[in-house]
C-alpha cells in the first residue's frame, strides 16, 4: 500500500472517536430494531443516524482546539452542546407526531422519544459515559418491548375519553 501517504491512519484520538461515533450509531441502530419490529416509521438507519449525528456534533464541539486546560470552557461548550442538540432533536421528533382529530388521540409520542433517546445515547457516547449509556439502553428496551402487554391490559381497563369539539377559540388558548 505504498500509495497511501505514511499518516493516513488513525490517530490514537482518532480511533477513539470513531470509536465513540460507531457506538452512538449502534445504539440507535439496537432501538431502531425494536421500531422497524413494529413497523413504526422511524427504524434502524434513521435511529443510527441520530445517534451518530449527536455524536459527531458533541465530539466536533468537544474537538475544537484552545479550550483544553479551560475547565470553564469546556464546561459551556459541553453544555451549549447538549442544549443544542436536544432542542434540535426536538424539532425532529415533532415530525412523526401525528393528532387524529376525528378520533381525539395522538400517535407517534413515542417514536418521537425514541429520537431524543437516541441523540441522547449519542451525546453520552460522545463523551464516554459509558455507565449511563448501557444502563439508558437498556432501560429504553425494557420500555420499548417489555412495556406493551403492561400498557395493553391498562389501555383495555381505561375508559374512554370525552368527546369534545375543538373550536377555533380551543386552538388559541394552546
Amino acid at each position: 500500500m505504498d500509495w497511501l501517504p505514511q499518516d493516513w491512519w488513525l490517530t490514537p484520538d482518532e480511533m477513539e472517536n470513531l470509536l465513540r461515533m460507531l457506538a452512538a450509531a449502534g445504539c440507535g441502530m439496537i432501538i431502531g430494531i425494536n421500531r422497524d419490529l413494529k413497523g413504526k416509521p422511524t427504524g434502524m438507519r434513521t435511529l443510527g443516524l441520530v445517534g451518530l449525528g449527536a455524536a459527531l456534533i458533541s465530539l466536533s464541539a468537544i474537538n475544537v482546539g484552545g479550550i483544553e486546560g479551560h475547565p470553564d470552557a469546556t464546561s459551556r461548550v459541553v453544555q451549549g452542546i447538549v442544549q443544542g442538540v436536544m432542542t434540535g432533536i426536538g424539532f425532529l421528533g415533532a415530525g412523526v407526531v401525528l393528532r387524529d382529530g376525528d378520533r381525539l388521540e395522538v400517535h407517534g409520542l413515542t417514536t418521537a422519544a425514541t429520537v431524543w433517546v437516541t441523540a441522547a445515547l449519542g451525546v453520552a457516547c460522545a463523551i464516554a459515559s459509558w455507565h449511563l449509556v448501557f444502563l439508558a439502553l437498556v432501560t429504553t428496551f425494557v420500555l420499548l418491548a417489555a412495556m406493551v402487554p403492561m400498557e395493553k391490559a391498562l389501555e383495555a381497563d381505561a375508559e374512554p375519553p370525552a368527546r369534545r369539539d375543538a373550536g377555533p377559540s380551543d386552538l388559541a388558548d394552546h
